[in-house]
């Protein structure tokens, strides 16, 4: 349990800060979330053309497997999110 707690919050930082810095220069908000989720698309369609279909290579991995996943897309939602708020309070990023 310790294990999934430290990946989720590992990887919900490193996509928050990588979010945040490609919010900064590309003067985007939501550039980190589609960027996540065309990630995410890529690794089903390479899971989709193992053997066996979709569904039965996704059926493989476990709840625990998923969470990070989760915890990736809060922190892209979470760097929009930031973003976006300090421009409207008045910061200019470059």
């Amino acid at each position: 349990m310790i294990q999934i707690a430290i990946a989720t919050v590992l990887i919900f930082v490193l996509v928050f800060g990588i979010g945040f810095i490609l919010n900064m220069l590309m003067k985007t908000t939501w550039f980190p979330v589609y960027l996540y989720v065309a990630a995410v698309i890529g690794m089903f369609v390479y899971w989709a053309s193992g053997s066996g279909t979709l569904w039965s290579n996704l059926a493989k991995y476990t709840v625990v497997d998923y969470i990070p996943f989760v915890g990736g897309i809060f922190g892209a939602v979470l760097s929009g999110q930031t973003i976006r708020t300090l421009r409207k309070q008045g910061f200019k990023m470059f």
